[in-house]
């Protein structure tokens, strides 16, 4: 008697071969192997987009509950939101585990680590360059609609 997940061929039991049934899932027998696409490379990258997904699946997710309160049942109200989410958080499991999406993922982190960053004393300056800026352009351009209030009251052009 041959087991499962194995073919009797000349009186020996061998295992059956591997199906694929895409570039990163394979059927053995009855076991299922998942593989992840160049596994440790692009992490960041890849977890990031998928959080990043999943946070506006389930805000719109939310939203679709609401538009569904007044004309359905809660079992319709929040099953299908519920099921949009799993299926958005499946479909974006293998999209970031496709080996082109993977690709340009691993290279992104890639290029993320080459980049100079700025030093916190350069960020605090800069942040004050940009804080003190808007003021001043603040002040100018209240100034200026000052100016042209009085100068178009004066003329008769608004009302007072």
């Amino acid at each position: 008697m041959h087991g499962v997940g194995t073919a009797r061929r000349a009186g020996a039991e061998e295992p059956l071969p591997p199906v694929r049934l895409w570039a990163d899932c394979e059927v053995v027998g009855n076991d299922m192997k998942i593989e992840i696409y160049k596994r440790g490379q692009g992490k960041y990258t890849r977890l990031g987009t998928l959080v990043g997904v999943m946070i506006i699946a389930v805000f719109g997710a939310a939203r679709l509950s609401d538009l569904l309160q007044a004309v359905a049942s809660p079992y319709v109200q929040f099953g299908v939101p519920a099921a949009a989410v799993i299926l958005v958080g499946l479909l974006m499991a293998w999209l970031i585990n496709r080996a082109r999406s993977a690709d340009f993922l691993i290279a992104t982190e890639g290029e993320m680590k080459k980049v100079s960053w700025s030093s916190r004393k350069e960020l605090v300056g800069s942040t004050k360059v940009v804080i003190v800026t808007t003021f001043i352009m603040a002040g100018a351009l209240f100034a200026v609609d000052m100016i042209l209030t009085i100068l178009f009251r004066r003329l008769g052009i608004l009302g007072a």
